[in-house]
């Protein structure tokens, strides 16, 4: 764990009063890097993260990655008193990070006009699931939205099976990851002009670079991308082979050497002469004949023999794991790529660590996930909010 002072990001204040997940992760991100993040929770009606996936005694175990490294404040910004306090938290911050949908925050008195009064240089992440204008902008969304509408889903499966949602918040997370970086792009910015400005992030948007070049592709050939289950259009073999001891492995041979050496690797050297196997394009086109060389060879071999000759031939192979091979795996253990830390309710819990790795000013995580309300008194002292208007405002149900 590094000192606070080298993370890249100390001194940074985040105000996160987003809910779910695209907004909140983006600030989980600033926040593993050294941004002191301020979430804000409505009094009686808590982020409704804290009640997604599994709990141990209650209490919830995806807030502990998803709050971690966040100071917690509870805050009725419906409230004329409430938004004032928020103002007074604004003043002293370099980001806030909302989802409301568009026209709430403005009708709260809390819109850009009086956020960016208050602090001049502060940048406000604005992330809904379609944007802030346009005949979708006032709909509710989330990212399987995105998913659905980006030509993920229809992508996603089997050819002769219905489009496919992945079981997580795919959409969310790749938003997230835009933020974040957004932010950062527009920190640079108020830090050179001394201007903040508004991130208009749309959760169907930054999916969309991830699927490729499908608008590309449709606009100069007209070609529609199909379903392929788990090959690709561009390669082949790529897909998940069943090994010996009914475990599965995944192949992929993005490049052209691997493609050779796969394939004189399972006993088809021949076919590295074909016309056809020139190119990753051409290869897919032959799928059939590629997967079952493959296929069969991997069918006759247990997981164990099937990795070790795939590493001598230097051939790209993986196993599939569910979450109890990710923590017995000797390479995410080299990299710390999953920690394990203090927490206050329940004692030591592993999650993933930090995105990436700096060489000079890692970032670190400093403490999980926070109960509701945590360090209200706290952050509102900071600000100079006395204990007896932190009592009237108790009593009125702001804070």
């Amino acid at each position: 764990m590094s000192a606070p002072g080298r993370a890249p990001l100390y001194g940074v204040r985040v105000l996160d009063i987003s809910t779910l997940f695209a907004g909140p992760l983006a600030a989980t991100f600033l926040g593993d890097f050294g941004a002191d993040v301020i979430k804000v929770e409505h009094p009686s009606k808590p982020d409704a993260s804290r009640g997604h996936g599994p709990a141990k005694d209650g209490v919830n175990l995806w807030w502990k990655t998803l709050g971690r490294n966040k100071r917690t404040v509870t805050l009725n910004l419906g409230q004329a008193d409430g938004a004032a306090v928020l103002l007074e938290l604004v003043r002293s911050a370099d980001v806030l990070i909302e989802n409301f949908r568009p026209g709430t925050l403005e009708r709260w008195g809390l819109g850009p006009d009086e956020l960016l009064a208050a602090n001049p240089a502060l940048v406000i992440a604005r992330v809904t699931a379609f944007g802030q204008f346009g005949p979708y902008s006032a709909r509710p969304g989330f990212g399987s939205l995105a998913e659905a509408m980006s030509g993920f889903a229809a992508l996603t499966g089997e050819p002769d099976g219905p489009p496919t949602l992945p079981p997580f918040g795919l959409a969310d997370g790749i938003a997230a990851l835009a933020t974040s970086y957004a932010v950062m792009v527009a920190l640079r910015s108020a830090e050179a002009t001394g201007r903040g400005q508004v991130v208009d992030m749309a959760i169907i948007e930054p999916i969309l670079m991830l699927l490729g070049g499908q608008i590309t592709a449709f606009d100069q050939l007209g070609t529609v991308q199909p379903r392929t289950g788990n090959r690709s259009v561009n390669n082949a073999p790529r897909n998940v082979y069943r090994t010996a001891d009914d475990e599965w492995v995944a192949v992929s041979t993005s490049s052209q050497s691997i493609a050779e050496r796969v394939m004189t690797l399972v006993g088809r050297p021949e076919l590295v002469d074909e016309p056809w196997f020139s190119s990753g394009h051409s290869r897919a086109q032959h799928a059939d004949e590629l997967d079952e060389a493959v296929a069969s060879w991997v069918a006759a071999r247990p997981t164990a023999v099937v990795l070790e000759e795939f590493e001598r031939a230097q051939a790209a192979v993986a196993p599939v794991y569910d979450v109890r091979g990710i923590l017995a795996d000797p390479q995410y253990a080299a990299l710390g790529t999953v920690q394990t830390v203090d927490d206050d309710e329940l004692g030591q819990v592993k999650m993933q660590n930090v995105l990436f790795r700096l060489s000079e000013t890692p970032g670190a995580i400093r403490f999980t996930g926070r109960p509701h309300g945590h360090d209200t008194e706290e952050v509102l002292d900071e600000i100079g909010i006395t204990a007896e208007q932190r009592a009237a405002l108790r009593e009125r149900g702001i804070l």
